[in-house]
């Protein structure tokens, strides 16, 4: 990966509060995994930031050296990665996601 792309990775990461590298955009997701993650941020219903990796290659190679994560979709939560898609249903379904988000102050508590 390059330094630029690595720069431009982190941008986006600091730029959004919640960010999903995923393959497609959350009204069309291209895989069932990015889907999936689409749905649970939707049902948590918290704002997002997504970035298609099938738009941009140095991306899609770079966002895997960037967290050290072999797949997409990639979830980042003010600047930390959280995890792909089964680690987001995981959290999702122990609360831990909603929690994380909570402390955040980036959704309210139900």
């Amino acid at each position: 990966m390059t330094d630029d792309t690595n720069a431009r990775l982190a941008e986006m990461v600091a730029a959004n509060d919640v960010l999903l590298f995923m393959k497609g955009s959350p009204l069309f997701p291209q895989c069932g995994f990015s889907s999936r993650a689409v749905s649970i941020l939707n049902h948590l219903n918290v704002e997002f930031g997504s970035v298609d990796v099938l738009q941009d290659q140095a991306v899609r190679q770079g966002i895997k050296a960037f967290s050290d994560w072999p797949t997409i979709p990639q979830l980042y939560v003010k600047g930390e990665f959280v995890g792909g898609s089964d680690i987001m249903m995981e959290m999702y379904e122990s609360g831990e996601l909603e929690q994380l988000l909570v402390d955040n102050g980036l959704v309210k508590a139900e």
